[in-house]
C-alpha cells in the first residue's frame, strides 16, 4: 500500500468530479488469512492480495488497536470489510476498487442531483438533514450548523452511523473527574444547547443522557468549574468521560451561596433545616444524638416538661403536629417514655420543621409538619456509621445492589441496659424496667434518567414495666413506597403509597380475678400524587391529589382467666376516609418579590360499620339525653365535613441581604388525641371525628424579618405570629377516655388563641458556631357553653397546659482545633400552669378539698445546663474507620426541676403537695461514634 500525498488529493477528487456516478461493478470475491494481525497490517494484506486500495487517516487506524483474526473463504471484499470493521469506528464506500475510510460517518451513494451546488446556496443544514431517512455525513461541519461558535471546539464523534438502524435516540454516559484531583465531581449540572435535554452527575461522578442522532453540543457551567463546551456527532450509543477544571476567576466572579441564605430568600416564614451532621455536638441526655430534642432548643418548639413525648409548636397541642417519616406519619415519635427519639439520626438525612407557613400539599393538622427524610445506601461501596453509649447501640450501613443504580440502607439501634431508671428520684420509676429496639430498611433504585423508585420499611417497638404485674408495650410501623418519574425538565410527578400503624398493649398480671390484656391500635393508608410543573421562569406550579383511609381500634379488654371476674370490653372500631386535592402557585413577580399562593380543599367522611348515639338536641352530652342509638351499615357515610384550605405567603427583599416575609394559613383537622395527663404518653388514643365530635380548625398569621451578616456568617430571624383555633378538644374535671363506649360525653370543644414573638440568632462556621434563641408566647383556651356542666373557668380564657411565655435556649459549639471542641446547652423555661388546691370546704358530712381556677399557678421555672466534650479521630484518609468521642454532662448544675407536682389527702384529711424530677443530679455520659 502506497499512503501519498497524491492519493489523498485523489480522495477529494472523487468526492467532487461531475462524473462522481457511484456506479458499481459485481464485486470481487477473496479468500484471505489473517492471524492475529493489527488493522494496518489486515488493510496492507488485503491490499497485496487483490486489486483494491485503500484511502484514509492514518490516525484513525492507530485508534482502533483490536487485534484481527479469521480465514476467509471465498467472500466478497463486502462482506470482507464489514467483519473486520464491525468492532471499530470505521465505515467505507468502495468506488471502483478504491475503497474509501471514513471514521465514524457514512458515505451515501445516493445522493441528489446538483447536491453540491446546492450547499453552497443560502439554505440551512436543516434542509438537508436525512436522505432517505439517514442522516447524511456533512451535517458534522460547523459550517452547514445553524449554531455559531465565536471559537469553534473540536468535534467528538460518539458510536459509528449504521445506515440500517431505526433508533433515532441513542444512549450517551460516562464519568465527570476533576483534572486535577483525578476525583469524580458530583451534582455538576450538563445542558444539551437548544434542546430540551439536561442531567447532573451523581454521587460517584456518573451521568447518562438520551441523545437525538446528529449533532449535540454539551454545556457545562459552574460557578465553581471552568465551563465545557463538547460538540458531539452522535451516531450511536456511547461513552464520554468529562474532566473538568477549578474556576480560577476572581472572587467578585463567583457567588458562593450558604445554607444560612435560605431563610432569607425563601417565601415560606417559620421554616427550619435541622442539619443532621452538627447535632452530634450538642450535648444531649446520655450522649445519644436527637434530632426532635435538638428541634425544641428553637424559638417556638417547646415541650410541656423533661421527659415529655409530645411537641407545642407555635401554641399548639402535641396532637397538631404532623412527623412524617419518609412520607409516612410517625403517630408516636418517642422511645423510653420520652427521654428518646424513635428517629434513628444515622440514617436521617434531612429534617425539615414548617411551623409558620406551610406549603399546600402538606395537611390534616393545625400546627407544624416535621418533614423527615432518610439517607439512600451507598450506591458504589459498602459503608456505614454507629455508635456505642451507655443506654444504647446504634448501627447503620448501606451497600449497593447493582453499582451506580439500586442501593439498600439498613439501620438499627436498641437498648441493653435499664441501670438508667435506678437512678432516678421518683421511687416507683426506680423500680421499673424498660428497653426499645427500632429499625429501618430503604432500598433505592436509579431506573433511568426519568424513573427513581425509594421503598422504606420501619419498625420500633418498646417495653417497659413501672410495676412488678404489668407489662406496657407500644410500636410503630411504616411503609412507604415512592416513585419519582420525570417528563421533561420542567415537570415531574411523585406516586407515593404509605402505611403507618400505631398499637400499644397492657399485659396486667395480678391475680385470676382480675388479670387482663388491653390494646389499641390506629392505621391509616395513603396514596398521593403529586406534580411540579415549572411554567416559566416567573411561575412554578405544584398540584395533587392524596386520599387516606383510618381505622381505629379505640381499645379493648380482655380478662385472662375464665376464673375472672372482669368482663370483656370491645369499644366499636372507627372508620373514616379524609382525602385532598391542592393548587399552588410560586410566582416570582421581580428580583424582589416572591408570592407562594396556594389552595387546598378538604374532604372527611365518618364511615360505619358503627352503632351512633344520637343526642337530644338543646341539651348536654350525656347518658340522659341520648335519644337514639342509630346504626350504620358498613361504609355508610355517617357525617361529612370539608371545606377550602387557603395559604399566602410572601418575600420581598428590602435590600441584598435582608428580606420581610409574611403569610397567612387556614388549616383543618379530622383527628384528635385523648390524653388525660398534663404529658403526651405511650397510652394515649386517637379519636376520629363522626357525629359528635368536630373537626379542628385555625388561622395563622405571621409576619417576620430576615437578615444576614458579615457575607453571610450571621443569620437573625425575627418573627411574630398570630393564632386563632376552633374547636379544641379538652376535657371534664375526672374525665374517663379509656374503654369508654360514649366517651364523647366527657370531651369539651371551645376555641384558642396563641401569639408570641421569636428571635433566633445563627452563627454558621469558625471557630465559635451555633445560635441563640428566644420566644415569648401565650396559649389561652376558651371552654364555654350554654351548660354548667360545660363551662371551665366561668368561660373566660385561660392559659393551656402547655402555655410557657418565656422559653430562652443556646446551643454553641468552640472548636479549639480540628479535633477538639466544646459543646454547651443552656435552656430556661417558665414553668407551666397547674391547678392547685386553696382550700376546704364542707357539705353534708363530708370534707372536700377546694381547688383554683384551672390553671391558675405555675409549677417552678425550669433551668438546666449541660456540656460536652467533643473529640474527632486523626484525619488520615485511609483508614479502617473514622471515629468520634462525645463526653457529656446533662444537667450539669444538678438542678432539681420538677417532672410533675401532685397533691395528696393525708389521713388527718390535709391536703400535702409533693414534686417530682426526672434527672435531679447531673448524668455524665460517653458515648464512642465511628463511621466507615
Amino acid at each position: 500500500m502506497k499512503l501519498t500525498k497524491k492519493k489523498i488529493y485523489i480522495l477529494f477528487i472523487l468526492l467532487f468530479i461531475n462524473e462522481f456516478s457511484f456506479a458499481q461493478k459485481p464485486e470481487d470475491k477473496l479468500s484471505i488469512e489473517l492471524k492475529n494481525c493489527s488493522l494496518l497490517t489486515a488493510i496492507e494484506t488485503i491490499e497485496n492480495s487483490s486489486t483494491y486500495t485503500f484511502y484514509f487517516d492514518p490516525t484513525w487506524i492507530n485508534l482502533n488497536k483490536n487485534q484481527i483474526s479469521g480465514n476467509y473463504n471465498n467472500i466478497t471484499i463486502s462482506e470482507l470489510l464489514n467483519k473486520i470493521f464491525d468492532e471499530t469506528d470505521l465505515n467505507y464506500i468502495i468506488i471502483n476498487h478504491k475503497i474509501i475510510l471514513t471514521s465514524n460517518n457514512l458515505i451515501y451513494n445516493n445522493l441528489p442531483a446538483n447536491y453540491f451546488n446546492e450547499l453552497d446556496s443560502n439554505k440551512t443544514s436543516r434542509e438537508f438533514n436525512n436522505i432517505s431517512g439517514n442522516p447524511i455525513f456533512y451535517r458534522q461541519y460547523d459550517s452547514l450548523n445553524q449554531h455559531k461558535f465565536t471559537k469553534k471546539p473540536s468535534l467528538q464523534f460518539i458510536g459509528k452511523e449504521n445506515k440500517n438502524t431505526t433508533k433515532k435516540n441513542f444512549l450517551l454516559s460516562g464519568y465527570i473527574v476533576n483534572e486535577k484531583t483525578e476525583k469524580p465531581e458530583v451534582n455538576i449540572y450538563l445542558k444539551i444547547r437548544d434542546k430540551d435535554i439536561s442531567t447532573s452527575s451523581d454521587l460517584n461522578g456518573h451521568y447518562k443522557l438520551l441523545l437525538p442522532a446528529g449533532i449535540n453540543i454539551i454545556e457545562i457551567k459552574s460557578m465553581n468549574h471552568v465551563e465545557v463546551i463538547k460538540t458531539l456527532m452522535v451516531y450511536d450509543d456511547g461513552n464520554l468521560d468529562i474532566t473538568i477544571n477549578d474556576q480560577s476567576n476572581q472572587l467578585d466572579e463567583v457567588v458562593i451561596t450558604k445554607k444560612g441564605m435560605r431563610a432569607k430568600e425563601t417565601t415560606i416564614s417559620g421554616l427550619v433545616s435541622i442539619d443532621i451532621k452538627a447535632i452530634k455536638n450538642t450535648p444531649l441526655i446520655l450522649g445519644e444524638r436527637d434530632i426532635l430534642r435538638v428541634a425544641t432548643t428553637l424559638p417556638g418548639i417547646k415541650t410541656t416538661g423533661e421527659g415529655a413525648s409530645g411537641f407545642n409548636v407555635r401554641g399548639g397541642k402535641d396532637d397538631q403536629n404532623l412527623i412524617l417519616l419518609d412520607n409516612s406519619v410517625l403517630y408516636n415519635p418517642q422511645h423510653f417514655l420520652g427521654f428518646f427519639s424513635a428517629i434513628n439520626p444515622y440514617t436521617a438525612k434531612k429534617a425539615e420543621i414548617y411551623k409558620g407557613s406551610i406549603p399546600a400539599d402538606f395537611g390534616g393538622r393545625l400546627s407544624s409538619v416535621f418533614d423527615i427524610t432518610t439517607k439512600n445506601g451507598n450506591p458504589e461501596n459498602f459503608s456505614g456509621e454507629g455508635a456505642i453509649g451507655p443506654i444504647t447501640s446504634n448501627l447503620s450501613f448501606g451497600l449497593p445492589i447493582q453499582k451506580n443504580k439500586s442501593s439498600i440502607l439498613v439501620g438499627a439501634r436498641a437498648t441493653y441496659s435499664d441501670w438508667i431508671l435506678k437512678t432516678l428520684d421518683d421511687e416507683n420509676l426506680k423500680n421499673s424496667e424498660a428497653g426499645f429496639y427500632d429499625g429501618i430498611i430503604k432500598y433505592n433504585n436509579t431506573i433511568n434518567d426519568n424513573n427513581d423508585l425509594e421503598a422504606t420499611v420501619y419498625y420500633s417497638k418498646d417495653r417497659f414495666s413501672l410495676s412488678s404485674d404489668s407489662i406496657y408495650k407500644y410500636s410503630n410501623r411504616l411503609i412507604s413506597l415512592k416513585w419519582d418519574h420525570t417528563f421533561n425538565k420542567k415537570s415531574k410527578v411523585e406516586l407515593i403509597l404509605t402505611n403507618s400503624e400505631y398499637k400499644f398493649n397492657i399485659d396486667y398480671n395480678s391475680s385470676e380475678d382480675n388479670s387482663f390484656d388491653f390494646g389499641y391500635k390506629i392505621s391509616e393508608t395513603q396514596l398521593q400524587l403529586k406534580f411540579k410543573y415549572l411554567f416559566n421562569k416567573k411561575h412554578t406550579f405544584s398540584y395533587g391529589i392524596a386520599s387516606k383511609s383510618y381505622g381505629i381500634s379505640p381499645g379493648y379488654q380482655h380478662p385472662k382467666s375464665l376464673m375472672s371476674t372482669l368482663i370483656a370490653i370491645d369499644i366499636e372500631k372507627e372508620k373514616a376516609l379524609e382525602s385532598a386535592i391542592y393548587f399552588s402557585d410560586n410566582y416570582k413577580i421581580g428580583e424582589k418579590l416572591l408570592i407562594d399562593l396556594g389552595l387546598r380543599y378538604s374532604f372527611y367522611a365518618s364511615l360505619g360499620e358503627a352503632n351512633v348515639n344520637i343526642y337530644q338536641e338543646g341539651f348536654p352530652l350525656n347518658e340522659e339525653t341520648i335519644i337514639e342509638n342509630k346504626h350504620y351499615i358498613k361504609n355508610e357515610i355517617i357525617k361529612t365535613y370539608g371545606g377550602f384550605e387557603p395559604r399566602l405567603a410572601a418575600r420581598y427583599f428590602l435590600n441584598d441581604d435582608l428580606s420581610i416575609k409574611a403569610s397567612y394559613d387556614f388549616t383543618r383537622q379530622y383527628i384528635h388525641l385523648l390524653s388525660s395527663n398534663t404529658t403526651q404518653s405511650p397510652t394515649d388514643s386517637w379519636k376520629l371525628s363522626d357525629i359528635n365530635v368536630k373537626p379542628q380548625s385555625a388561622q395563622q398569621f405571621s409576619l417576620g424579618l430576615y437578615k444576614t451578616l458579615q457575607d453571610n456568617l450571621y443569620e437573625i430571624s425575627l418573627e411574630g405570629y398570630y393564632k386563632k383555633s376552633k374547636n379544641i378538644l379538652d376535657y371534664k374535671v375526672g374525665a374517663e377516655l379509656l374503654l369508654n363506649k360514649n366517651v364523647e360525653t366527657e370531651l369539651l370543644q371551645g376555641v384558642g388563641k396563641a401569639y408570641g414573638i421569636e428571635l433566633l440568632l445563627k452563627k454558621q462556621e469558625g471557630k465559635l458556631n451555633g445560635w441563640i434563641g428566644y420566644t415569648y408566647s401565650r396559649t389561652f383556651i376558651k371552654l364555654d357553653s350554654n351548660f354548667e356542666s360545660e363551662i371551665v373557668n366561668n368561660g373566660k380564657y385561660f392559659s393551656a397546659n402547655f402555655d410557657k411565655p418565656h422559653d430562652f435556649s443556646a446551643i454553641l459549639n468552640y472548636k479549639f482545633t480540628k479535633r477538639y471542641s466544646l459543646s454547651t446547652n443552656f435552656l430556661y423555661q417558665t414553668g407551666r400552669p397547674i391547678t392547685y388546691p386553696i382550700g376546704v370546704f364542707q357539705y353534708g358530712n363530708s370534707e372536700y378539698t377546694l381547688y383554683s381556677d384551672r390553671n391558675q399557678y405555675r409549677i417552678p421555672d425550669y433551668i438546666r445546663l449541660d456540656i460536652g466534650i467533643n473529640i474527632e479521630g486523626n484525619h488520615k484518609i485511609k483508614k479502617l474507620a473514622h471515629s468520634f468521642w462525645n463526653i457529656s454532662i446533662y444537667n450539669i448544675l444538678g438542678r432539681n426541676n420538677p417532672y410533675s407536682i401532685y397533691f395528696v389527702t393525708d389521713k388527718n384529711g390535709g391536703v400535702k403537695g409533693y414534686k417530682t424530677s426526672i434527672f435531679s443530679i447531673p448524668i455524665p455520659s460517653i458515648t464512642y461514634n465511628f463511621k466507615f
